[in-house]
């Protein structure tokens, strides 16, 4: 053998080595990759760019030591042993037929070995449906609609409470309103935009306003990304409803609010079931406009008082990008940390393995930033121990008015009017 061969020979020898050490280029031996479906462009970026930076702190981490932190893996480097845990990215624009195209490339191409998302319901359901035909683990940490854990699905895992739960909060709210503060709330408007999200919230809150003694009024229907809101907004305006329940993306919450000053509308009550309600362009686009607000929650700053963790981990992502956390942020972030839990748990990268780990997780509520008692899954994939909260916009931020118990400021009810401001 020549000089000048060994020598070559040798170099690619060395090259081998540490592209081995380094794990490779493409998430080999010293990473753990795992694909999230998001909406990050089109109307709703904004609440893209909160759902990916909560779950990018979250693999921060994962990957790193945070010894002062009581969570799922932050004492400890890495999963499995040490690998970095490695979250690839995919835009689904809102449309249900691309997030199935994106979560089957990142399956096939990326190689990815469990998935997250995808916030809207319509897009989580085509997309799941990619997963489970390949029996890859899903995890949604976000969308609310039923109907995702009744289909049978055996790879389907989601962490937040779904509409069931939330849609029976709202008029528990209302009961405890009227109990407790006079607020006088008979009728209500439903107002909801016409994919999954919106009308599976719409068939629970049928049945529990009649649970709970309350008359709707007007059930309104509309297509998602409008326009104007103008003729949807007349109906309520006619129906003169005591309180009106919105089920939005962002762009539709600011476009029904902005509307509703323009036409005078000030009902008792006027309530969002999260999502465009919450999102951070929403307060950025209504200032003022967005005070008295109120919206099912998931999280809240001011829950810190009774639960330090949430200060802890809201303080890191202040720092890493400028803004406190919101309910989306805070639920892809504990929908990462579960997904790594379990992976980390199932001591394997297989399927299989990661799935049934999965089926065994049972974090208690003091390893969570959200106010529940914990996650555990139940046969259909759905966490059990999930519930809402509902916030006030006051003095522009988000505080938590209910239930009382845990209520940092007193709700203002009745909604100001808009020309008594």
């Amino acid at each position: 053998m020549s000089r000048k061969l060994f020598s070559s020979l040798s170099l690619l020898l060395v090259l081998s080595m540490l592209l081995a050490a380094c794990g490779g280029g493409g998430g080999g031996a010293k990473t753990v990759k795992v694909g999230a479906v998001y909406p990050l462009s089109g109307s709703l970026a904004s609440t893209g760019k909160d759902l990916k930076q909560g779950i990018e702190l979250a693999v921060d981490i994962v990957n790193n030591e945070y010894p002062n932190l009581n969570l799922p893996l932050a004492k400890s480097k890495g999963i499995l042993g040490g690998k970095q845990l490695e979250v690839v990215f995919a835009d689904h624009e809102g449309k249900p037929d691309k997030g199935k195209t994106e979560a089957e490339r990142l399956i096939t191409q990326e190689k990815v070995v469990a998935l997250l998302g995808a916030y809207n319901s319509s897009v989580t359901k085509t997309a799941s449906q990619a997963a489970e035909q390949a029996k890859i683990p899903f995890l949604n940490p976000e969308s609310t609609s039923p109907t995702l854990t009744e289909r049978g699905f055996k790879w389907f895992f989601r962490t937040t409470p779904h509409d069931g739960t939330f849609a029976e909060n709202v008029f528990q709210f209302f009961k405890d309103l009227n109990d407790k503060k006079g607020a006088g709330i008979k009728t209500v408007a439903l107002v909801y935009e016409n994919t999954d999200f919106g009308k599976g919230f719409a068939s629970r809150a049928k049945q529990f306003a009649k649970k709970y003694g309350f008359d709707i009024v007007a059930d309104i229907s509309y297509t998602a990304k409008t326009q104007d809101v103008s003729s949807e907004s007349q109906k309520v305006k006619a129906a003169n409803p005591d309180a009106v329940i919105f089920v939005p993306y962002v762009s539709d919450a600011i476009l029904y609010i902005k509307t509703f000053k323009q036409l005078g509308i000030a009902p008792k009550v006027i309530w969002g079931d999260d999502a465009g309600f919450i999102a951070s362009g929403f307060l950025k686009s209504l200032g003022k406009d967005g005070e008295y607000i109120t919206s099912r929650e998931v999280w809240a700053a001011d829950l810190a008082k009774s639960k330090p963790i949430i200060k802890q981990v809201n303080d890191l992502y202040k720092k890493k990008y400028g803004a406190d956390m919101n309910g989306n942020s805070a639920r892809t972030f504990t929908g990462a940390l579960v997904l790594a839990d379990a992976i980390n748990r199932a001591g394997s990268t297989k399927p299989d393995a990661i799935r049934k780990a999965l089926q065994e997780t049972n974090i208690p509520g003091d390893q969570l930033i959200v106010p529940w008692d914990g996650i555990k899954f139940d046969k259909t994939g759905q966490n059990i121990l999930g519930k809402g909260i509902t916030v006030q916009v006051l003095n522009g931020k988000y505080t938590t008015v209910w239930p009382f118990k845990l209520a940092a400021k007193d709700v203002v009810v009745p909604f100001p009017a808009w020309n008594k401001r």
